[in-house]
């Protein structure tokens, strides 16, 4: 989601983002009722995980999502591990890289991460702007380094939102509930069913955005995968270990609209694997683990 700074005053949060000035695109109507009746097979393990590889993800012109069933490979290998979910009464994250956080599945209201550090500590304010912005530490170094690289390359990425606690999206969901109710369930999600509060996932921006969009001081805008910012992480962000949550067309299982600024740490194996199989996270979850609890 449009994801939350915990800044200036929890009452001031735009979705999951920060300050005022969003201006989604055009939304479908969601209405949520679940997995379809049935699921494609389970995609095959990659026989080989390319860390070079560099896909041009990030164009003007949406493409289609490919079918998640495959041919069997003649000599399969291992997938990325990912830790069984485990019976329902058991399901209370342990800060397990692979969660799954949809619109119909949610967290615990007690669940926090154990490990989550201030970016302030680590990156320089330009990237930050000085947010007192929560990561847990397993994605601090991958994501130093990814910085590091884009700063190096010439661009100037911004860090708009990290963690958020489960009390902090509620405050959000009221807000939007309140402010636009028909759209509250595409603009926000409902507390426990955001993926910030895993911790592991961050909301980027570019200065490249206002001028793109035509609108002063906005922050968060599809038009996002436009900037420089944008088609860089789009093309790079998985050799980091981080993956796109939200790509175009993925509603149907995530429950939200097209995010190009949303990403979340799941390790160099699995975010490499999905840019080169052309999947994103939720639909290889649904497809290979268990199905989770509804809380």
């Amino acid at each position: 989601m449009i994801c939350l700074g915990i800044v200036v005053g929890l009452f001031t949060l735009t979705g999951c983002g920060l300050g005022t000035a969003v201006v989604p695109p055009p939304l479908p109507t969601l209405a949520p009722t679940g997995l379809p009746a049935a699921l494609p097979t389970p995609l095959p393990p990659p026989d080989v995980v390319d860390e070079t590889a560099v896909a041009q993800q990030a164009t003007r012109t949406p493409e289609p999502l490919p079918t998640a069933t495959a041919t069997p490979t003649s000599t399969p290998s291992p997938t990325p591990t990912a830790t069984p979910i485990g019976p329902c009464t058991e399901r209370m994250p342990q800060d397990d890289l692979f969660t799954i956080v949809t619109q119909i599945y949610g967290l615990s209201r007690d669940y926090a991460p154990q490990d989550l550090v201030l970016l302030t500590d680590y990156l320089p304010v330009e990237v930050t702007l000085g947010y007192p912005t929560e990561l847990r530490q397993i994605a601090i170094e991958p994501l130093m380094q990814m910085m590091s690289d884009m700063q190096n390359a010439g661009l100037q990425p911004w860090i708009l939102s990290g963690y958020r606690s489960y009390a902090a999206q509620a405050i959000s969901w009221e807000k939007w509930n309140r402010e636009e109710p028909e759209r509250a369930a595409i603009l926000s999600a409902r507390p426990g069913h955001s993926e910030h509060q895993l911790g592991t996932t961050l909301d980027f921006g570019s200065p490249e955005l206002a001028e793109v969009t035509g609108i002063p001081n906005i922050e968060f805008h599809t038009y996002f995968y436009q900037t420089s910012e944008g088609i860089w992480l789009a093309e790079n962000a998985h050799r980091y270990g981080f993956t796109l949550s939200y790509p175009r067309n993925a509603q149907e299982l995530t429950g939200f609209f097209y995010e190009p600024w949303h990403y979340r740490y799941v390790g160099e194996e699995m975010a490499t694997f999905l840019h080169d199989s052309e999947m994103y996270l939720t639909e290889y979850q649904l497809l290979n683990q268990p199905e989770p609890c509804i809380p």
